[in-house]
């Protein structure tokens, strides 16, 4: 089963790094927002190693740090620029929508 983390990241600004394991690497969104409420703003970011899923500290380049918000597995409804997921975490469960930047809840099956 697939994992996921939601970071929190302090740099350039704070922010929240949403990061979908496919695979050998981690997809990823910036989120402008707390994950969770009704729709945040989202915007992709560069694939992620995933050493990220466990992963707490400073982040190379002099890029800030980061501390885990959430983590837990996932499903892939949809995988495309459009990402559908079921999350299992401590604090987010629930189907997620990834695209057209936002990420939201949805209560849709």
């Amino acid at each position: 089963m697939p994992r996921f983390v939601v970071l929190s990241h302090d740099w350039p600004e704070p922010h929240f790094d949403l990061l979908l394991e496919a695979g050998p690497v981690l997809r990823a969104w910036r989120l402008r927002g707390e994950p969770g409420a009704a729709a945040v703003p989202a915007e992709p970011n560069a694939d992620h190693r995933t050493l990220y899923l466990d992963y707490e500290g400073p982040v190379s380049g002099g890029r800030g740090s980061v501390t885990r918000w959430d983590a837990g597995t996932f499903d892939w409804i949809v995988e495309a620029a459009c990402a559908v997921v079921e999350l299992r975490g401590e604090r987010l469960t629930g189907r997620f929508v990834i695209g057209d930047g936002l990420c939201r809840v949805t209560n849709d099956e």
